[in-house]
């Protein structure tokens, strides 16, 4: 079968944030019309300005981005723009077309089966939860069948159903398709091929073959990489230590020393720099509040939506130190806005007791101070310790010097959720709210930031539409706000 012709070339591509933020060093890559392609990499390796260059809406600093001409791109965005949430859903899906379609409510119903959502299309924008809000943003990039389809942690908020639904959209889809996500099963449904970003050398390897064949395949090239350098630095101190002796007798024998020294110089350019793309965050504890008992937190009634209305309920949840609560219902229901609340000191029917800190992890990260420095957001959560324990803690968490100068706003989604657990520990809180806590972090992280939650020793609330993870917690109570 002969192959596709080539529709994406990136051409010695380098781009960077500032000075102190190299993502790409003369990148060169290549996509083929109707390939399905993983792009792959750590968080903040560059994926989603890979996409941003795709589009348009970034300029490489040197190189070139070459795109077919009269293709369609289409890009699930992060989150709906500002201006949008007041729009109902029928005009929402209307902007996603440069002219009229008269059959848009058959079209929008079809492709809100795709990501397993039934809603009005006369319904504002605004009123919907953040997990409906991701589900119509997947949507309105689905929905303008593009020739280049760009997607972006798309199961994040979507539960088992909504996955399946979309797994199956994209291997009947007939056009080319780039997908970032940290879901091995889903991406190994119908990757053709992987883009690997090493976030170390901010260069990119291009493989051919499903997910985990790929994954085995740089797992293998890593561990050959890793046993030649053994060699190698074997080979050099053997060698050092004759030139050493040699340099030493005088004579001849110091040109014999000098070649040898050569030849160390030419084996220690082999090296090859070792990749550590499968570094994952240090264990961690989060240390609760010591200076609080009793009962923490008691909650008498609570609000939900139904039916596009909110509704009082009653109910009977204390938390006490050591005890857990899993928040559960459906999408729009109301949890967000609850943990929002309660997080505020604004939830009707809620008490907290006086002087309990309290660590909310949101979804959104718009706890973060998105034009305050890494350095700054964790040197004021910061309770007890000095400039030395900072910097060590930040590195657990993949913090590095550089970043830790960096503005929040230049950090990706993975590693804005990496500060925030960062800033929660060093808070000690004795209440802990947390939304979400594993959209767009990376998969490998996972064990370890659930290993923290379950043996936390505050009271803490829960909100996670993945049983994967949650399993892995334990859990002392369930409030299901749909019963």
């Amino acid at each position: 079968m002969a192959q596709k012709e080539v529709i994406i070339r990136f051409d010695k591509v380098s781009f960077e944030y500032g000075p102190n933020k190299l993502i790409l060093n003369e990148v060169d890559f290549s996509v083929r019309r109707e390939a399905k392609i993983t792009l792959m990499g750590q968080n903040g390796a560059g994926k989603s300005t890979i996409f941003q260059l795709i589009i348009g809406a970034l300029k490489p600093e040197s190189g070139a981005v070459h795109i077919n001409k009269n293709l369609t791109i289409a890009i699930s965005r992060q989150i709906i723009p500002r201006d949008q949430m007041d729009l109902t859903v029928r005009e929402f899906f209307e902007k996603c077309f440069a002219e009229k379609i008269y059959n848009i409510d058959k079209i929008i119903d079809n492709i809100l089966e795709v990501v397993n959502f039934k809603t009005s299309h006369d319904r504002i924008i605004k009123s919907f939860s953040g997990g409906q809000q991701a589900r119509l943003l997947l949507a309105s990039a689905l929905i303008q069948n593009p020739d280049i389809l760009l997607l972006d942690e798309p199961t994040n908020n979507l539960d088992k159903e909504g996955i399946a639904h979309l797994t199956k959209f994209l291997i009947d889809y007939k056009k080319t398709c780039i997908v970032i996500s940290h879901d091995a099963d889903f991406l190994n449904s119908f990757t053709h091929g992987v883009i690997y970003l090493n976030v170390f050398t901010h260069k990119v390897e291009q493989y051919v073959g499903d997910y985990f064949n790929v994954v085995g395949e740089i797992k293998a090239q890593i561990e050959r990489e890793r046993m030649k350098n053994v060699r190698l630095e074997k080979d050099i101190q053997h060698r050092k230590k004759q030139a050493n002796f040699f340099a030493q007798k005088g004579g001849h024998m110091r040109d014999v020393a000098r070649k040898m020294n050569e030849k160390i110089s030419d084996l220690e350019e082999e090296i090859v720099e070792t990749r550590q793309e499968d570094r994952t965050i240090r264990n961690f504890i989060i240390p609760s509040q010591d200076d609080i008992s009793g009962q923490l937190l008691e909650l008498k009634f609570i609000t939900v939506i139904k039916n596009h209305k909110p509704i009082n309920k009653k109910v009977d949840i204390t938390l006490k130190k050591n005890e857990h609560l899993l928040l559960i219902g459906p999408n729009g229901i109301g949890k967000t806005t609850l943990l929002e609340k309660l997080a505020t000191g604004h939830a009707k029917g809620e008490y907290v007791a006086e002087g309990v800190r309290i660590g909310y992890y949101r979804q959104d990260f718009s706890t973060l101070d998105l034009n305050e420095t890494v350095y700054n957001i964790l040197a004021k959560a910061m309770i007890k310790g000095g400039e030395h324990e900072l910097r060590s803690h930040a590195a657990g968490f993949l913090i590095n010097s550089d970043m830790l100068k960096n503005k929040v706003d230049s950090l990706s989604e993975g590693q804005k959720g990496l500060v925030v657990f960062a800033q929660i520990v060093l808070q000690q809180p004795g209440l802990l709210i947390l939304d979400e806590p594993t959209n767009h972090i990376n998969f490998r992280h996972i064990p370890v930031i659930a290993r923290a939650l379950d043996r936390y020793g505050g009271a803490m609330i829960l909100v996670s539409h993945v049983p994967e993870f949650v399993k892995q917690i334990r859990i002392d109570q369930v409030l299901d706000l749909e019963k």
